[in-house]
């Protein structure tokens, strides 16, 4: 009894120095590369509000149409549950008011709240780990130049046992590294700096990089495509085929400033979200960066790839008002749906009529046979505003029943995309 007493008592040491040498953090202050766009020297608050920005805290942190900025409680719907983000304002009681520099950084930078609670990975600490300290402490200095709020943060609403933060600790201990940004140097400095912009601030990774069974990220799949929350981000490595290969600068380029590139495809949905409130504030020289940086992400062609017609047979067939040579496969319901709703938009050709940003033809979407993303632009519409124009497209979630849906879905991915889509009510119900 006793050597069994002792060999538990040694493997419970040995968990414990373990647990706590997995979950160390990197003391290191970090030194970011160039971020051209951010205003250097005494002006901290304007470099704070640029790097907030490409930080993207807004999606996260700011209800949209609330007025409230950075009061928290956005919805974040996940396989074991639902999380709300936090209130970072200012206020004392209900946001971050009352937090000293050191706990700022812990939190962003480790996860970890002033109370010593775990933060869920929900909040993006795994790429903002990256961040010097310098950054972090100037994001905090703007959100601390703005009004403070005060609203009581909401309740995650999670499945035991993910309702334990102490549990945090070992998901840290097996997918968490406490690191600094270290710039590559055998890489031009525009590259370092995409990277920084990508990795760190920009945390793409957390889209479009697959997940393990316990939500850890897949690094050595990065950025080859993932669904979350119902939206499928794509593929954005290299890959000719099924990533960005293929797209030119100027595809790029217009795509991550305006979330349209002409021939690929418009952004809906979360990266219409990145769009709105980050991308497109971005100066031209570090969108120049992040353009070179994911040139050489390594090629990946992830998991169920899309593979593109850009000359669909039945589009090409079609003009603007008619379609032509399109028997819809005996999906009349589809085409009936489209035709009383969608074709005035998008036209039979798939061209768009009002805007580019309602064209079809090229796009990913459209070619993807489970159409996930179509079925959520179909249910919960899109509504964005970049520069000064509004993209806008009427959710049909509330009109039509999941059958109707699912079989106009299926239509769309077979006019546009000449691919069988593969989208059932089931699928159309669960996406709701």
């Amino acid at each position: 009894m006793k050597r069994f007493l002792s060999i538990v008592i040694v493997l419970v040491a040995i968990g414990a120095v373990a647990y706590f040498w997995l979950n160390r953090t990197d003391p290191a202050a970090g030194t970011a590369p160039a971020i051209v766009g951010a205003p250097t020297g005494s002006d901290v608050i304007a470099r704070g509000e640029y790097l907030a920005k490409a930080a993207d805290c807004t999606a996260c942190h700011t209800v949209p149409g609330s007025n409230k900025p950075f009061a928290g409680g956005v919805a974040f719907t996940l396989p074991f549950g639902t999380i709300y983000s936090s209130n970072i304002t200012a206020d004392e009681t209900t946001g971050i008011g009352s937090w000293s520099d050191d706990d700022f950084v812990r939190a962003v930078r480790e996860g970890v709240r002033k109370d010593g609670a775990h933060l869920y990975p929900a909040f993006p600490y795994t790429s903002y780990t990256q961040l010097s300290r310098a950054d972090v402490l100037a994001i905090k200095a703007y959100l601390f130049s703005l009004p403070k709020i005060q609203q009581e943060n909401r309740a995650n609403v999670l499945d035991f046992p993910f309702n334990q933060r102490w549990a945090m600790g070992f998901w840290n201990a097996a997918f968490f590294k406490s690191k600094r940004f270290e710039p590559d140097t055998s890489k031009s400095a525009q590259w370092n700096s995409g990277a920084y912009l990508a990795n760190a601030l920009g945390h793409c990774d957390e889209c479009h990089t697959p997940r393990n069974f316990a939500f850890g990220l897949k690094r050595g799949s990065a950025l080859s495509g993932e669904s979350l929350q119902g939206w499928r981000a794509y593929d954005i490595t290299s890959d000719p085929q099924h990533g960005i290969g293929s797209w030119s600068d100027e595809d790029l380029t217009s795509y991550l400033r305006t979330g349209h590139a002409e021939g690929r495809g418009s952004a809906s949905g979360p990266m219409a979200e990145a769009v709105e409130n980050s991308l497109q504030y971005l100066k031209p020289d570090d969108i120049a960066a992040l353009v070179t940086y994911l040139r050489g992400v390594p090629s990946h062609s992830g998991k169920d790839p899309i593979t593109i017609d850009a000359k669909a047979a039945p589009a090409l067939a079609s003009n603007d008002a008619a379609p032509g040579g399109d028997s819809a496969d005996g999906n009349q319901l589809g085409l009936r749906l489209f035709e009383g709703a969608c074709a005035s938009c998008h036209q039979w050709n798939g061209k768009g009529q009002q805007t580019a940003y309602a064209t079809l033809l090229g796009t990913r979407g459209v070619n993807d046979p489970s159409g996930g993303n179509i079925t959520q632009v179909i249910l919960h519409g899109s509504k964005w505003r970049v520069a000064d124009q509004d993209v806008y497209m009427p959710a049909f979630g509330k009109a039509y029943s999941d059958t109707e849906v699912a079989a106009l879905a299926n239509y769309v991915i077979a006019h546009f995309g000449a691919k069988q889509g593969i989208v059932t009510p089931q699928d159309v119900a669960q996406r709701r």
